[in-house]
């Protein structure tokens, strides 16, 4: 078959189902659940895979809100990640609600092709995203063994090629002081609220002496029970980021001994958690990008390459599967131009007029990058190519 006329039964195939894709995505929108517990969109995406004819696996993967579902039976596997998860507070100002409907579109448009152009596509669902690395997770249960490539695109306020992202680990720290009485015997407390108030001026006076894309910024989750009692607990909760996961090792270092000098200064103890998995940068495949893109354009979107002025910057465990197999993670305008993602405004466009046709648009382009590495195997072979090239320079996760 035609490698257009394969992309326009692809394209019609996501017109036939955008009404269900659309009616999906508002679902999930309406019912935002946190890491891990991300119960109803599992249920409701896996039931339209299911009225779709193919055969979900739930909980897959070790991951009670995962799951699976492959269509085809030879040739490259394509995976379509789906993320569904929902921010504290804030619901889906992130807009995983789009993801997981683009990617559900794109599955299954791609699936209707998948025996006559010898191909397969897996339609991933990936728990927890927004912090849990729920795609680590998958792939240490063996997710990923056998993909040759792998796709998802995400919310933002443009078309971009690309996520700007840089490492991340999440760090946990509890300061222990003693009681005492705040006016009769302070003498006696040793303060663990100060103590974790002076690393939290110590590591704002780190940030000056930072690199450019490196970035650190933590919350107080604990400071004590009552002002007339010195506080004997303290704790707080920080995010660490650098541009790769190998520079973000000596940043987790000065980082925690500023942190610590709060500890020395008061006399306190201090207790330290890092928290696992840590996420890689993406390193977006510049082969499968440019497929995607050529996609884009065909369906009025093109996209821009991100500069200083023009990006989204973040972290996901996108960038983990990147370091595994071949990766793109573009962005997908749903928001006028300023409209930040994890903002309440940011929630509202991601069910809004713009970010449903994101989520139709968002599911032909991924069809067609999907088709276009099952028509050409030597399309196929560039990317693995590239991505071997890629690996070379790396530092192994």
């Amino acid at each position: 078959m035609d490698v257009n006329e394969s992309k326009k039964k692809a394209c019609a195939e996501v017109d036939r189902l955008a009404d269900m894709l659309i009616a999906v995505s508002h679902d999930i929108h309406d019912h935002p659940e946190e890491n891990f517990a991300e119960h109803h969109a599992h249920d409701a995406l896996t039931r339209a895979i299911e009225e779709a004819g193919l055969t979900p696996t739930r909980g897959a993967f070790g991951q009670p809100t995962g799951f699976a579902a492959t269509a085809g039976h030879e040739g490259p596997t394509v995976a379509v990640l789906l993320e569904y998860d929902a921010l504290p507070g804030l619901g889906h100002a992130c807009g995983h609600n789009i993801i997981a409907a683009a990617g559900l579109g794109a599955g299954l448009a791609a699936a209707t092709l998948a025996d006559d152009l010898a191909g397969r596509v897996m339609i991933l669902g990936t728990p927890a995203e927004e912090g849990g690395g729920g795609k680590v997770l998958m792939a240490q249960q063996g997710a990923f063994e056998g993909v040759d490539a792998a796709l998802m695109v995400h919310p933002a306020d443009r078309d971009l090629r690309e996520m700007t992202t840089i490492a991340i680990q999440r760090l946990e720290v509890t300061y222990t002081g003693e009681s005492a009485h705040a006016a009769a015997f302070p003498w006696k407390g040793r303060n663990a609220l100060d103590a974790a108030v002076l690393g939290y001026t110590a590591v704002g006076a780190l940030r000056q002496h930072m690199r450019s894309d490196e970035r650190v910024h933590g919350i107080f989750t604990d400071g004590g029970d009552k002002p007339n009692i010195v506080p004997a607990r303290a704790a707080m909760y920080w995010y660490v980021r650098s541009g790769t996961l190998e520079r973000l090792e000596p940043l987790k270092a000065r980082v925690l001994d500023a942190l610590r000098a709060g500890a020395l200064a008061t006399g306190c103890e201090i207790d330290s958690r890092w928290l696992e998995p840590a996420y890689a940068d993406l390193r977006s495949n510049r082969v499968l990008e440019d497929l995607y893109a050529a996609n884009t354009a065909a369906l009025g979107r093109p996209l821009l390459t991100p500069t200083d002025d023009v990006r989204v910057c973040g972290s996901t465990d996108m960038g983990n599967v990147s370091y595994m197999v071949p990766s793109i993670h573009p962005m997908i305008a749903v928001a006028p131009e300023g409209v930040g993602i994890h903002t309440p405004d940011f929630a509202q466009f991601a069910a809004a007029p713009a970010g449903d046709s994101a989520v139709v648009d968002g599911a032909k382009a991924m069809a067609m990058t999907v088709i276009d590495l099952w028509s050409d195997h030597a399309t196929l072979g560039r990317v693995q190519e590239t991505f071997a090239a890629d690996m070379a320079s790396r530092p192994q996760l």
